[in-house]
């Protein structure tokens, strides 16, 4: 399955640089531009696979172009691509719905191999380097501890397929590891966007993960 990328980023060199080693690969760029105000018409116009964001841009940074971009697509892969190893900068972007965070020293076949797993559905993506910056979101380092719980209404099931959404586990293979249908699996995650009053599995994700969320951990004695 090939896939058809839009990049964003406001580097001229770094931009064309990265177009021609994508397309070396196998990928189609199907549009490089300099800033948001490019990118979001020709989203709707192209209908990329995955829009390609670079974070730190003038005018409208990385951040404002995928929350617009989120309200008026809001089934778009956005994967952000930026310097940043920021907590911060990481857990923001999940939150706003980007289903990838990738580094611009990422080895180009690991780039590669990230966007083809976008593509495919895995969420979230998250550069290898910053595997330990997630765990420490996972385990709740940052969090306040006296904040209400917000998984307080959902079921020890519902709490435990939370759990493996936040582990970037697919419908599939939640109901392989749980030996229940992919059917009853939807049915549970709609329950849960429901009663967290959200529309998005990555957010649900994201909460869990900023929470400190571990699967099936809160029912057991």
């Amino acid at each position: 399955m090939n896939t058809r990328i839009l990049l964003i980023d406001d580097h001229t060199l770094f931009r064309a640089g990265l177009e021609d080693l994508l397309k070396r690969r196998g990928i189609d760029v199907v549009a490089a531009v300099g800033s948001g105000e490019e990118g979001l018409p020709l989203v709707k116009e192209l209908k990329p696979d995955i829009v390609l964001l670079d974070m730190r841009m003038p005018e409208m940074d990385g951040h404002a172009v995928l929350k617009q971009l989120k309200k008026s697509c809001p089934d778009q892969r956005v994967a952000m691509l930026t310097t940043s190893a920021a907590e911060k900068d990481l857990v923001e972007s999940l939150r706003n719905g980007a289903q990838g965070y990738l580094l611009k020293d990422m080895e180009p076949d690991d780039l590669v191999v990230a966007l083809r797993d976008i593509n495919s559905g895995k969420q979230p993506v998250v550069a290898s380097e910053l595997s330990n910056v997630l765990a420490r979101a996972v385990q709740g380092d940052t969090l306040n501890e006296k904040e209400d719980d917000p998984f307080s209404e959902l079921t020890p099931r519902e709490y435990e397929i939370l759990g493996l959404l936040a582990e970037g586990q697919t419908n599939k293979v939640i109901a392989r590891n749980l030996g229940i249908s992919d059917g009853t699996v939807k049915l549970h995650v709609k329950a849960i966007l429901r009663k967290l009053n959200i529309n998005s599995r990555i957010t649900a994700a994201v909460m869990a993960v900023e929470h400190g969320l571990k699967a099936s951990s809160r029912f057991n004695k």
